[in-house]
């Protein structure tokens, strides 16, 4: 289905009434994805030709990729808006070109009407994530298949959400190791789709370790400590979604993804012992308090020659800390860098992305008890959230994203 699509769509001359063509889709792409800022960021493109090895992440199977992938160096996510008088065919539309351009890309092949083919040819582990927002259940009528998660987290005493940085109809998470690979995906993927959908926002984030290691925030914090592993039990069980009560849904997942801006100017008047028992581990090494290495156990109930727990209650990692093993999620964090206000040091922070199979059972509880007290939230102030359902992977060629669930 999708490679009869895919050569309808690009056919120059489609114009017949009711047909969705990829003519239709561009419309004035080029110019609506520059002016919402898309584009080619703050890297330098020669047009040099580079035809060097570059590592390719596979783009089928049961699972989308950028979730269990080995997080890459450099993240954009983009959220969108269907246009008024948008169909369900239009929406199934857009996913059929996204899957066969991101099929395309990923593997180092330029996308269909590439106009800079030579920037597909380095995908640098390129890997390309789609989402659908509450409304696309609303708009297709299929306001019966969508899980009951899936809507605006509440209100919390902590949040200063602002809407250029919250909600929207579809997701793309686009990841990769090279900025240059990155910008050309998500340039390529929002041209395609520019006459359907307006952007809502873009973000864009980092994260550099060596190899092995766990990265760093912006506040000098390892970040990323406690995960779960792919591959494992736990991963599938608390990642996955099983079918069990969206049979659509199986091999999916849910994102939540939280722009947390860092009051830096003020953190930096700190001293490191402010910092560890604000956070609960050592700035030096990531080690808990009560431990002398990274991914030693924290004790919470140990306490000092004074009965003082060495721990804080009040603690970043105490108040995130699971109650249950149903509360573990998998946790993708990147940094943000922007160009600051005038008058000011830095507009800096972390978007943090997390997955998980249900985000009431598993996100709400935690972000629940960071929000009430954690000591950290002196510093960081949540400005945007959403929520998005991430549809299954596609299996082969003749599949799309999506298509369990506008078919089934």
């Amino acid at each position: 289905m999708v490679r009869k699509h895919l050569r309808t769509v690009a056919e120059p001359n489609t114009s017949r009434s009711g047909r969705l063509n990829r003519r239709r889709l561009l419309g004035g792409g080029a110019a609506a994805a520059g002016a919402a800022g898309i584009g080619w960021g703050a890297v330098a493109l020669t047009g040099r030709q580079d035809t060097a090895q570059s590592p390719i992440e596979p783009f089928y199977g049961p699972h989308q990729a950028g979730i269990a992938t080995t997080p890459q160096t450099h993240a954009t996510f983009v959220a969108f808006d269907l246009k008024p008088g948008v169909s369900k065919a239009d929406l199934v539309g857009i996913l059929q070109i996204w899957t066969g351009d991101a099929a395309r890309l990923t593997q180092g092949r330029p996308a269909l009407a590439d106009t800079e083919p030579e920037l597909a040819q380095r995908p640098a582990r390129l890997t390309v994530t789609v989402g659908l927002g509450p409304a696309v259940f609303t708009m297709a009528g299929l306001q019966d298949k969508r899980p009951s998660w899936l809507r605006p987290l509440p209100p919390f005493p902590i949040d200063r959400l602002e809407s250029a940085w919250s909600d929207g109809d579809l997701l793309v998470q686009v990841c990769a190791d090279e900025a240059t690979t990155v910008s050309h995906a998500v340039r390529v993927l929002c041209r395609s789709v520019a006459s359907l959908v307006t952007v809502r926002w873009v973000q864009r984030g980092f994260r550099n370790a060596a190899p092995g290691q766990t990265p760093r925030n912006l506040m000098g914090q390892v970040d990323g400590t406690v995960n779960i592993a792919p591959g494992t039990p736990d991963f599938d069980r608390l990642v996955w979604d099983d079918g069990a009560m969206q049979p659509w849904l199986a091999g999916g997942t849910s994102c939540v993804l939280r722009r947390i801006a860092m009051t830096l100017d003020t953190w930096d008047e700190i001293d490191q012992e402010g910092r560890e028992l604000t956070v609960g581990r050592t700035i030096a090494t990531g080690a808990p308090l009560t431990g002398t290495r990274e991914f030693d156990e924290p004790d919470f109930a140990a306490v000092d020659a004074n009965g003082i727990p060495i721990i804080p209650q009040s603690s970043h990692i105490a108040r995130a800390h699971h109650t249950n093993d149903g509360e573990r999620f998998l946790r993708r964090g990147y940094n943000y860098d922007d160009a600051p206000a005038p008058g000011a040091l830095s507009n800096s922070g972390l978007l943090f992305a997390a997955y998980q199979r249900d985000v009431d059972t598993q996100f709400l509880p935690v972000q629940q008890r960071l929000a009430e007290f954690d000591a950290l939230n002196v510093w960081t102030t949540p400005v945007g959230s959403a929520v998005f359902v991430l549809p299954p992977g596609v299996r082969s060629p003749d599949e799309y994203l999506g298509q369990s669930l506008f078919e089934s």
